[in-house]
């Protein structure tokens, strides 16, 4: 039995787009066949037909055929019309809108990209701005550190020099040392000779805290070089990637598909803190490098200042020297002097510590008898245990007793170390006198016969062939 047109399958074209649930939702999609539904369609009129073709008996074969009417022919054919016009429109439509969504994009894309490559132009512009001026301060640092070097290596230099004119100084005070008792005594040469020892430290110690300070700064300014030259390199090869990213257009090779590429976000810098972070680079090279600088001038500073120091100090010694020999002899016989009144005041401690001891021997017997009466007044009995006039009376006497033995005894103790005191003294006076002609020997002979040789010429003394202020 032959199937009729409207028995025939419904053919879907699939369409190479996927449809979105948006078009689906636009494109009618028809799958009822019956004819009371494409011709209900037609005209907006209600054709139904009762859901079928009318029945007709065919006498040839002797079966009933369903037949439709002439006019349901034609009423289907002009719907088939009518939705024809319909889905044409609406495709045209459709692809109007796709064309222009087609052109809108199009253009929409290629101005962003033409926006991005002009920033990044921009951006490598930048790059290359504060990559010259971190170079150029790397240059200014390179020839402050040369500076600062060879500042150090003269300051070093100068504090080998003073090593001699310290070692006679103190060989000096040394030999000074070798004089006994009273005679070790911080007169005049002892201090010019402490105060010229100190200055020539205090003038090492200057040049060594310079050193120090240039070492420092030496490693400061090497720490901020570093920062420059890692910026530097940092901003390098960022221009090398964005002038490559630049140059990158829609037919260059290398380009691919990144999903989901737009975010991630790995900066962690914005542009302002980017700018401030070069800035802050430079500016804190070039606060090392002004601070090199003025430790350039404090070494300078420092060399002309030691130098004057110790020419003054040399000539205030020598000038010590010769006065404390005339003074030695004088004071030998001042001490003789002094010796007859400390045997004598020795005599009358002794005298007065046998006064102490025996005043403390005294008190021994009053206390055993007070403390005696008060014991055997404890042995009363009953109410006769009175806290009477005779008790108060007792127990202060037993306390003024140890008051006064106490008083006694730090009289005797500070006596005694008096006493002490002054038997050291007089073995250091003894001692004295005997040595004063060895430090008449030692100052006149030994230190200033040593002076002599001190290198202050300025021909001998490196330190000294520095300019005088």
């Amino acid at each position: 039995m032959s199937m009729s047109y409207y028995d025939c399958p419904a053919y879907v074209r699939r369409s190479v787009t996927p449809m979105t649930p948006e078009m689906s939702k636009l494109l009618p999609y028809v799958t009822d066949k019956t004819i009371s539904r494409h011709l209900s369609s037609f005209g907006g009129r209600s054709l139904d037909l009762g859901g079928h073709a009318k029945n007709y008996f065919n006498p040839a074969t002797r079966t009933v055929y369903s037949r439709y009417q002439p006019n349901d022919w034609f009423m289907s054919n002009n719907s088939n019309y009518s939705l024809s016009e319909k889905e044409r429109s609406f495709a045209e439509r459709l692809r109007a809108d796709a064309w222009r969504a087609v052109k809108e994009t199009e253009a929409r894309t290629r101005n962003r990209q033409n926006d991005v490559t002009k920033r990044l132009g921009e951006r490598v512009q930048d790059i290359a701005f504060w990559k010259s001026q971190l170079n150029s301060e790397v240059h200014a640092m390179d020839v402050e550190m040369e500076n600062l070097k060879e500042y150090k290596r003269t300051c070093e230099k100068a504090l080998a020099d003073t090593s001699n004119p310290l070692h006679i100084t103190e060989e000096c005070l040394m030999s000074r040392e070798q004089r006994q008792g009273i005679d070790l005594v911080n007169d005049d040469v002892e201090k010019s000779l402490i105060k010229e020892t100190q200055s020539i430290k205090k003038c090492q110690a200057k040049l060594k805290r310079a050193l120090d300070n240039a070492y420092v700064q030496l490693k400061m300014n090497r720490a901020a070089q570093h920062a420059l030259e890692t910026d530097a390199k940092d901003k390098d090869h960022a221009q090398v990637l964005d002038d490559r990213m630049q140059q990158l257009r829609n037919s260059s090779a290398g380009v691919g598909y990144f999903p989901g590429i737009e975010n991630i976000d790995n900066t962690i810098t914005i542009p302002e803190s980017w700018t401030r972070y070069t800035q802050e680079n430079i500016a804190r090279s070039q606060k090392e490098r002004a601070a090199s600088e003025r430790i350039r001038g404090e070494i300078d500073s420092t060399l002309r200042q030691c130098a004057n120091e110790m020419w003054n100090n040399f000539n205030a010694v020598n000038n010590a020297f010769n006065n404390r020999v005339r003074e030695i002899t004088d004071a030998r016989n001042k001490m003789q002097a002094h010796l007859q009144k400390v045997l004598q005041e020795i005599f009358d401690m002794e005298r007065n510590i046998s006064l102490l001891r025996k005043a403390i021997h005294d008190k021994e017997k009053p206390m055993k008898v007070a403390q005696t009466r008060l014991d055997e007044r404890t042995r009363r009995i009953n109410v006769e245990l009175c806290n009477d006039p005779v008790m108060k009376s007792l127990q202060r006497e037993i306390a003024e007793i140890r008051e006064s033995v106490r008083i006694l005894k730090e009289r005797l103790k500070s006596s005694e170390l008096s006493l002490a005191r002054l038997m050291k003294t007089k073995a250091t006076l003894d001692h004295d006198i005997s040595v004063k002609d060895n430090s008449l020997k030692i100052d006149s002979t030994y230190c200033m016969g040593m002076r002599k040789g001190f290198p202050m010429d300025s021909k001998v003394g490196a330190i000294f062939q520095m300019p005088i202020c």
